[in-house]
This record gives C-alpha cells, sequence and structure tokens, in this order.
C-alpha cells in the first residue's frame, strides 16, 4: 500500500470578500423519510445547518412533503423543495428531484432517506438519477446501504463522487462488490478505504477514530478528533461540510483535498466542543455544527495550528 499521510490538509481558498450568497454555491440536502412508523426528520436537517456553518450561500432541503415543514422549522434558513411520496412513504417523482439537482452546485444525499429490504431498490435508483446529474456529490448513510443492497455501485460513474460510510456501511458495499474487505481493523482501514476508492473511482471518506480519506491513489488518515463526536447526528455533519466544501472550492480543487478539509475541520470541531465543556460526553451534533467556523478559521490561519489568542 502507498504510505499514509497524516499531515493538516492544505488552507481552504480564500473567500471572495466581494461575494454574495450565489457566489459561495448552493447545496442541495436529499433526504428524510416520511414514514410513519419511522419518520427520520433531523438528519438532513444537521446536514443543512453544517453545510451553512461550513460557508455556502444556500442549501436546499429536499424531503419527503409530508415532514418538510419539519424539516424547515428545524432548519430556517434553507429553502425547501417538497418530494412526492407513494403510499410506502418512497419518493416517486425522481425527474422532480434531479431537476433540484441540476439547479444546485453540489448535493449530499443520505441523511435520514430510511431504506429496508423493500425500498432498497426504489432508493438506489432515486440515488442513481442523482448521481447522474454529475453534479459534485457526497453519498451518505441510507443511500449508500440503497446502493450496496441493489448492488449497482459499478454500474455508476461515481468520479464526481465523495463516499462517506462507517465501518458496516463499508463492510456492506464490500460484500456488494465481493471485495476482500469485511469487518475491518484499525492497521488495515488505509488498506481497505484505498482498495474501493480505486475500485469505484471516486473518494472515500472512512469515518471512526483515525478517519481515512483516499482517491485509490492516495491514503491520509486525520490524526485529530475526540470520542464525543461518537454520537448521534455528527456524520450528517461531516456530510454538509464535505456538500458545502464542494459548492464552493471545487472548481479550485479536488475532491480529495475537499474531504481532508472537512474531515480535519469536522474532527477539530470535537476538540473544541471538548475543551470549552471540560467534557468528553453529552455533545450534541447541532453544537459540533455549531463550532464549524471556529475550525475553519484555525485550518486557516496557521495551517492547521492553534490560532493565536485574542489579547484583551
Amino acid at each position: 500500500m502507498n504510505s499514509t499521510d497524516s499531515s493538516p490538509p492544505p488552507p481552504l481558498i480564500p473567500r471572495d470578500p466581494t461575494g454574495h450568497k450565489g457566489t459561495f454555491g448552493t447545496v442541495a440536502v436529499i433526504g428524510g423519510c416520511g414514514s410513519v412508523r419511522t419518520p427520520m426528520i433531523g438528519a438532513p436537517a444537521l446536514a443543512a445547518r453544517a453545510a451553512f456553518r461550513a460557508g455556502c450561500g444556500l442549501v436546499r432541503l429536499i424531503m419527503p412533503d409530508t415532514i418538510l415543514r419539519d424539516g424547515l422549522i428545524l432548519s430556517p434558513s434553507a429553502t425547501g423543495f417538497g418530494m412526492p411520496i407513494d403510499h410506502d412513504a418512497m419518493p416517486n417523482d425522481h425527474l422532480a428531484v434531479v431537476e433540484q439537482v441540476q439547479l444546485a452546485t453540489s448535493t449530499v444525499i443520505g441523511p435520514g432517506l430510511g431504506a429496508d429490504r423493500e425500498q432498497d431498490r426504489p432508493l438506489a435508483r432515486l440515488v442513481a438519477d442523482t448521481v447522474g446529474t454529475r453534479r459534485p456529490m457526497v453519498i451518505d448513510a441510507d443511500a449508500l446501504n440503497a446502493l450496496s443492497a441493489a448492488r449497482v455501485f459499478e454500474t455508476l460513474d461515481l468520479s464526481n463522487c465523495i463516499l462517506t460510510p462507517h465501518p458496516g456501511e463499508f463492510a456492506r458495499i464490500a460484500r456488494s462488490l465481493n471485495l476482500s474487505h469485511g469487518p475491518i481493523e484499525a492497521e488495515d482501514r488505509g488498506e481497505a478505504a484505498l482498495e474501493l476508492a480505486h475500485r469505484l473511482q471516486c473518494v472515500i471518506v472512512l469515518k471512526g477514530a483515525g478517519t481515512v480519506v483516499s482517491d485509490g491513489n492516495k491514503v491520509w488518515t486525520c490524526d485529530r478528533g475526540h470520542h464525543c463526536l461518537a454520537t448521534a447526528g455528527t456524520g450528517d455533519v461531516l456530510a454538509g461540510i464535505c456538500g458545502s466544501f464542494c459548492a464552493q472550492f471545487l472548481t479550485n480543487g479536488s475532491l480529495y483535498n475537499i474531504a481532508r478539509q472537512a474531515v480535519w475541520v469536522h474532527a477539530v470541531a470535537g476538540e473544541r466542543w471538548s475543551a470549552s465543556h471540560h467534557g468528553s460526553a453529552g455533545m450534541l451534533a447541532s453544537e459540533l455544527a455549531d463550532l464549524v467556523p471556529e475550525s475553519l478559521a484555525q485550518l486557516n490561519a496557521r495551517g492547521g495550528e492553534e490560532p493565536p489568542t485574542r489579547q484583551a
């Protein structure tokens, strides 16, 4: 395997001081589940919050029409589009969703989408249709699970995509592709991410303690972070940061660097929460999102070093 890098990622490209909200891109967040039995509303709202905190100009929440109002209450700065759904609470107008994706600069798909065996194939078709727009895309959570269950990964051109699996989702992807990697030991994470990124020709973010990023040629391991991040919703926050950076910086950068920068900012935000709360547990994912601007400043100030304390 190629050697693994763990140095801080490069600073982000400076923002245009004369820019407006259109300058900084629009992120479409496709997620949420309108099922009466298992509704999921918070995950896409967390991704939207994180996208805003990471600097994009606009976020469009694309959620089942039955729960869109609730999502916008949780994320009032976003605009919304209600996906029509069928009697199984599945989105059934893919063309309308694709049209919304084409209006955005980047897309995050998956947070809270919900999936079971009967829903996997319809959701996989929705994901495939959005990937087909060729917009930069972050594929997360239930979108990954649907693609794994339908075994359609290798039918898609994922070269514009960042995939953000946790170890369980990674194992399902690997099984769907008959790869050698199943349960992943710590020492195998870099090799596993490299193999999958090379196979799918995309960027892989293998989450966990020491998150690994690979584009199929290079491997980077994040040596920052804190175990306070091990709580519900923090993966949605990471997806939102990735989507926001894609919307703002991809024209002058690479998906690989954007993924590294997003992972680093996310990890340092966790460190900052722990330091400010003098603790290691009890963080809410929304609090993590709200610390993203400080982590951004830290990345840009001195190449990832702690910024100097302001004098009174």
